[in-house]
C-alpha cells in the first residue's frame, strides 16, 4: 500500500488554498471549483485504492471546513464544550487516518481541548503521529491571516482503561493509609468527595468533559474514568 506523508499533503493543500485566496473575487469563483476538484483527486490518491468513498469525502470535508469554504460551520455554537471526550472502540482506533480526520474536523469547528480514549490503549501507540499532525497544523496556521484559522490550538490527551484502573488503585491505597492510620480499628466513613480529593492529590484531577462522543458497538463509556464523566452528556 502507498505510504503517504500527511504533513506534506497538508502543506500542499494549504498552498492550493493560499493561491486561490490571492486571486480576485471573480476569478476566485472559477478557481475554487477547479481547486476543489484537484483537492478531491489528491485526497482520493492519498487514501489509496482500498479507501472508501465515505473516508475520502470526510478528508475533503474537513479541509473545506478548516479553510472556510463551508460557511455554515462558522455559526456553530461550541462555547459550552470546554472539554470534549471521544471514546473509540479499540478495533476502530487502529484506523489512525480516520482519527486524524476526526481531530481535524473538531479543530476546524473550534474545539480546543480533546481527550481520546480506547480500552486497550491503541490510541496511545499512535500518540506520536497524532502529536506530529497537531504540530504541523500549528506551523501552518501561524503563517495564515485568515480569521477563521486564527484560533487557539487544540490540546490533546490520550488515555486508556489502564489509566483509570491504576488511578483508582492508588487512590484506594492513599485513603487506606490516611484514614486507617488515624482511626485505628474504627471503620472510617468514606464519601465520593474523599475519592475525588485523593485522585486530585495523586495528580489524577484532570478536567471533566462536557460532552462525550462514543464510537463503539454500544452507547457506554467503555471504561472511561468514571469520576471524570459525572456530568458529561454522551452522544
Amino acid at each position: 500500500m502507498l505510504k503517504v506523508d500527511f504533513v506534506r499533503l497538508v502543506v500542499f493543500l494549504r498552498w492550493i488554498e493560499s493561491a486561490i485566496l490571492d486571486i480576485g473575487d471573480e476569478m476566485q469563483k472559477v478557481l475554487v471549483r477547479i481547486g476543489l476538484v484537484s483537492i478531491a483527486n489528491v485526497v482520493s490518491f492519498a487514501n489509496g485504492m482500498d479507501g472508501t468513498i465515505v473516508a475520502r469525502w470526510g478528508a475533503l470535508e474537513s479541509f473545506l471546513i478548516s479553510s472556510g469554504f463551508l460557511k455554515s460551520y462558522r455559526d456553530l455554537d461550541i462555547s459550552k464544550v470546554q472539554y470534549l471526550a471521544v471514546v473509540i472502540d479499540s478495533e476502530e482506533a487502529t484506523h489512525t487516518t480516520e482519527v486524524l480526520h476526526l481531530l481535524r474536523w473538531l479543530q476546524a469547528i473550534g474545539i480546543k481541548k480533546v481527550c481520546l480514549y480506547d480500552t486497550e490503549g491503541v490510541l496511545k501507540k499512535s500518540k506520536e503521529a497524532l502529536t506530529l499532525w497537531l504540530k504541523s497544523e500549528k506551523i501552518l496556521k501561524e503563517t495564515t491571516s485568515d480569521p477563521l484559522l486564527e484560533q487557539n490550538y487544540m490540546s490533546l490527551e490520550v488515555v486508556s482503561f489502564s489509566d483509570g484502573k491504576h488511578a483508582v488503585a492508588k487512590a484506594a491505597n492513599f485513603l487506606l493509609e490516611k484514614h486507617y492510620s488515624i482511626s485505628g480499628t474504627e471503620k472510617p466513613t468514606l464519601t465520593e468527595s474523599d475519592m475525588t480529593n485523593a485522585l486530585g492529590a495523586l495528580g489524577y484531577g484532570e478536567p471533566e468533559p462536557d460532552l462525550m462522543l462514543i464510537y463503539g458497538p454500544a452507547r457506554c463509556h467503555l471504561g472511561f474514568p468514571p469520576w471524570r464523566i459525572r456530568y458529561a452528556e454522551m452522544v
